[in-house]
């Protein structure tokens, strides 16, 4: 059972896999990053400076000033804020996967097709038969 193990983790797929994984964790917290810190302080200004990452709803009744004294005090809150954040990252990583999903397809050649006829027709019975047929199945005519 190890050595089917060692087979499997050092198969070409499983370590480009791995690398993928990796990667992909590092470019969403860039992307996490552009929006906490690039993206959503310009809209929290226009829409009269408002902290995305700070609203929240407090379900437990009390008045906290932040979300993070509401958390430290153990007051139940929805955080609604964080979500928009989060729904943001999540918009943008999937757009970019799909930018490098079309480029990808685009690189791919399509597949040959043989553009030489692979039939011909019977000039006696008008049936279709393989271009190296020498008599016709059909109506058993000789072909030139």
């Amino acid at each position: 059972m190890l050595k089917e193990f060692k087979k499997f983790a050092v198969r070409g797929n499983v370590i480009d896999l791995a690398i993928g994984v990796i990667i992909g964790g590092a470019f969403g917290k860039i992307v996490t990053s552009f929006v906490n810190d690039i993206l959503m302080p310009p809209f929290g200004l226009l829409l009269g400076k408002v902290d995305f990452s700070n609203l929240y709803i407090n379900l437990s009744g009390g008045y906290y000033d932040s979300l993070a004294q509401a958390q430290e005090a153990g007051a139940v809150t929805l955080n609604y804020g964080l979500f928009i954040n989060t729904l943001i990252d999540f918009v943008i990583i999937a757009f970019v996967i799909f930018l490098l999903v079309r480029q990808i397809n685009k690189l791919e050649k399509p597949a040959e097709t043989s553009k030489e006829p692979s039939t011909k027709e019977c000039p006696y019975c008008y049936s279709s038969i393989s271009i190296k047929a020498t008599r016709c199945p059909a109506c058993t005519s000789e072909l030139k």
